[in-house]
């Protein structure tokens, strides 16, 4: 059974840096593709962006929406099993509770708000406040 915890947020004014971590137990995290999402208070569910597994197709490759592309990147340490999102250029529009999410059945990215709703494996959470 994958457990998955998120961890890193906090407050951060616009245009700082944080970066978030998505650690993972009871089962190796390289077997999965790992959405990144993010919700903010009174809107819906936002797909931020993907690594695929490394054992896909695609082999380890990232994609990102558009509202992050440039400013967001996505990497994975598979000696920590953990997934990490490296968020620069914070906007006011950043802020929400960010989670991470797998499924064994998905390898490839992007995984979407849709497909989201299907995936069995979700952390509660880290929130992101930037402001200032």
């Amino acid at each position: 059974q994958l457990e998955l915890v998120e961890s890193g947020g906090g407050l951060v004014q616009p245009g700082g840096s944080l970066t978030l971590s998505c650690a993972a137990s009871g089962s190796t995290l390289d077997y999965y593709a790992i959405g990144w999402f993010r919700q903010a208070p009174g809107k819906e569910r936002e797909a931020v962006g993907c690594i695929s597994s490394s054992h896909s197709s695609s082999g380890g490759t990232t994609h990102y929406e558009d509202s992050v592309k440039g400013r967001f990147t996505i990497s994975r340490d598979k000696a920590k099993n953990t997934v990490y999102l490296q968020m620069n250029s914070l906007k006011p529009e950043d802020t929400a509770e960010y989670h991470c999410a797998a499924d064994s059945a998905f390898r490839n990215c992007p995984l979407s708000v849709p497909v989201s709703y299907s995936m069995d494996y979700w952390g509660k959470g880290t929130l992101v406040t930037v402001s200032g």
